[in-house]
C-alpha cells in the first residue's frame, strides 16, 4: 500500500486551503561583504517583498535557513517549542554532513547543555538557576560600578580630546563590568572580551577563540569551587537545580557572550544615533525624552543583535506560506520584525515608552538579563553625555566602519571629537550581592 503523504500543518495546526509554493525559492546569503550598516534594512525589505514574512537565506555557502521576519510569525516560532525546538540536534544539515565540524557557524549554534540550546524542563531548570543568579544583582552597587569604569575608561583619553568610542568604551566598558559580575580578575576579564568577540564574529577564528573562551571559564569555575564568592559563578555553583560544571561552564559561556555582545553594541548604537539624528539628541538635551527611551528607540531601530539562531522545526508546517520542513533551521529576524509593516504601518516609529519589540526575543527563551544590560548601557550613555560636552563625530557618518556578521549590526570604529572634558569620579566600587533588581516591565509581548 502507498502511504498518503500528510499535509503539512499551518499556523493553527489545520491543513491550508491555500495554495502554497511548491519549490523552495532561491536563497539570500547572510554573509559577505556589504551586508552592514543600513544594507541589511534593504536587505530586509527586498526579501519581505518577494518572499513574504519568512524568507530563504543562506548562512554559508551551501547552507540555508529560514528567516523569520514577520512579527506575528516570530512570536508563533518564539512560545512554539512543540513545533520549533531550541536542541540544534534537531538541525538537518549537520546530520548529513554538509555542515562542517569546523565551520564558523558551529562555533555559534553547535549544541552545549546550556539553556539557549533546551526545550522544556531542561530549559526551565537552567534558566531558573542563571536568572536567580541575575536576579540577585545589586542595582545600586552595579549602576555605581558602572559609572566609576566608565569615568575610569573616559579619564584614559580624555586629555585627547579625540578618541574611538568604540574600542576604547563601549567594547572595554561591559567585558570590565561583567568581569566584576562573574568575580574574575582584570588578566582573566581582558581573555573573556577577546574570546568574546572572536566568538561572535562568525569568522576562521570563531571555533578557537570558543574554546579560549572555555578554558577561562573553566579555570574560574574551579577557583570559585575553592574560594566562592558573591558573583554569578559561584551563585551558579551553589544553586539548588545543582548545576553540573560543565552546565555551569556552558552557562556562563552564553550569559557572557550575549552581555557583552549586545551591551556594547547597544551602547555603540546609540551613541551613534545620538551624534547624528539631531531631533533625538535635541529631545535628550531638552529633557522631553529620556535616556532610557531613546535606548528603546534605538531596540526599536537598529536592534544590537539583528538575527537569531536558532529554532529547528520538528515537523513539517506552514509558516508564513513557506513550507518548512522538519530539521530545518529558523533564524529569528528580530531587526526585521521590528520593522513589519503590520506592526508600524508605513515605516513610522513606535510610540514613546513602547517595550513591544523583538529585540530581547519573545517567549520562554526572553533574555533573562535585559534589566542589568538596560542599566549598563543607560549608565554608559548618561556619563559620557556628561563628561564630554559638545561631542560630535570626527568622520562623515557614511565613512563609519561596520563589523560585518549574519547575527549582529555593530560598529567597528565611532571617532568622535569633544571638547574639554568636564571632571568625573573614578573611582573603583566593587560588585556587592545580594539585592534584587528590578523587575522587568511587562509589555504585549509574552515572555519567558
Amino acid at each position: 500500500m502507498t502511504a498518503v503523504p500528510r499535509r503539512p500543518r499551518t499556523e493553527t495546526g489545520t491543513p491550508p486551503d491555500r495554495p502554497v509554493r511548491p519549490h523552495r525559492p532561491r536563497p539570500a546569503p547572510l554573509y559577505g561583504p556589504g551586508l552592514d550598516g543600513d544594507d541589511l534594512s534593504a536587505l530586509y525589505e527586498r526579501l519581505r517583498a518577494e518572499h513574504g514574512p519568512v524568507a530563504p537565506v543562506a548562512l554559508a555557502p551551501g547552507v540555508h535557513a529560514w528567516l523569520v521576519m514577520g512579527y506575528r510569525e516570530l512570536l508563533r516560532v518564539a512560545r512554539g517549542e512543540r513545533d520549533f525546538s531550541h536542541d540544534p540536534r534537531h538541525w538537518r544539515l549537520p546530520r548529513e554532513g554538509r555542515v562542517p565540524a569546523d565551520s564558523p557557524l558551529m562555533a555559534f549554534v553547535g549544541w552545549r547543555p546550556a539553556l539557549m540550546f533546551a526545550d522544556g524542563r531542561r530549559h526551565r531548570r537552567m534558566r531558573a538557576a542563571v536568572a536567580d543568579a541575575l536576579d540577585r544583582i545589586d542595582g545600586g552597587e552595579l549602576g555605581r560600578t558602572v559609572r566609576a569604569a566608565a569615568n575610569r575608561l573616559i579619564d584614559s583619553f580624555a586629555g585627547r580630546r579625540e578618541a574611538d568610542l568604540v574600542p576604547h568604551y563601549a567594547h572595554k566598558l561591559p567585558a570590565r563590568v561583567v568581569t566584576r559580575l562573574l568575580g574574575a580578575d582584570e588578566r582573566a576579564g581582558r581573555k573573556l572580551a577577546e574570546a568574546v568577540a572572536g566568538t561572535a564574529a562568525a569568522n576562521a577564528d570563531s571555533a578557537h577563540a570558543s574554546r579560549r573562551l572555555e578554558r577561562v571559564l573553566l579555570a574560574l569555575i574551579e577557583e570559585k569551587r575553592r574560594e566562592p564568592g558573591p558573583d554569578l559563578a559561584s551563585r551558579l555553583l551553589r544553586h539548588p537545580a545543582r548545576l553540573g560544571d560543565e552546565e555551569v561552564l556552558h552557562n556562563l559561556a552564553v550569559t557572557v557572550v550575549a552581555a557583552h555582545q549586545t551591551t556594547k553594541n547597544w551602547i555603540a548604537t546609540t551613541l551613534r544615533v545620538l551624534l547624528t539624528d539631531p531631533a533625538l539628541r535635541s529631545s535628550v538635551e531638552d529633557g522631553r525624552l529620556t535616556v532610557d527611551e531613546a535606548l528603546d528607540l534605538v531596540l526599536w531601530r537598529f536592534p544590537p543583535t539583528q538575527n537569531f539562531p536558532g529554532r529547528y522545526a520538528v515537523r513539517d508546517v506552514l509558516l508564513g506560506r513557506q513550507q518548512v520542513r522538519a530539521g530545518d533551521m529558523l533564524v529569528l529576524g528580530l531587526a526585521a520584525a521590528n520593522a513589519d509593516p503590520e506592526v508600524l504601518p508605513g515605516g513610522g516609529r513606535p510610540a514613546t515608552g513602547n517595550r513591544a519589540h523583538m529585540a530581547f526575543g519573545a517567549g520562554p527563551h526572553t533574555c533573562p538579563a535585559q534589566e542589568p544590560a538596560r542599566l549598563i548601557a543607560r549608565t554608559a550613555v548618561e556619563v559620557l553625555r556628561q563628561r564630554l560636552p559638545g561631542m560630535e563625530l570626527a568622520v562623515p557618518e557614511e565613512r563609519l566602519a561596520w563589523a560585518s556578521s549574519p547575527w549582529t549590526r555593530g560598529l567597528a570604529a565611532l571617532p568622535v571629537r569633544f571638547a574639554a572634558p568636564r571632571p568625573g569620579l573614578a573611582a573603583t566600587v566593587p560588585v556587592t550581592v545580594p539585592v534584587t533588581m528590578p523587575a522587568a516591565p511587562r509589555t504585549r509581548r509574552a515572555g519567558g
